[in-house]
């Protein structure tokens, strides 16, 4: 009898830890309302207090680019190579 790990998306974990914020509720009654784990939503809350400093700060921070396909890269300059080795054989 396996169980599969729950994913939660940011938006749920952010409705999570601002309720949590607003300390109307507490941990238990929010975990029981979430079906989580009363740790889970600490460490959540922990996580969000950690980072607020980020949003805030006078550094501005570069756009992050977006990741880079590795594999599609080596894959186009071995196309790439094998093409120049085909004219360059043409050439002679």
């Amino acid at each position: 009898m396996s169980t599969t790990r729950r994913k939660f998306s940011t938006e749920f974990k952010v409705k999570v830890v601002l309720e949590s914020l607003k300390e109307r509720e507490t941990l238990e009654s929010l975990a029981k309302k979430y079906e989580l784990l009363p740790t889970q939503i600490s460490a959540w809350k922990a996580q969000a207090l950690q980072n607020f400093g980020q949003v805030f700060s006078s550094d501005k921070q570069q756009p992050k680019e977006k990741p880079v396909d590795i594999e599609k890269l080596y894959w186009q300059i071995g196309q790439l190579k094998v093409e120049n080795d085909y004219l360059k054989k043409k050439l002679q």
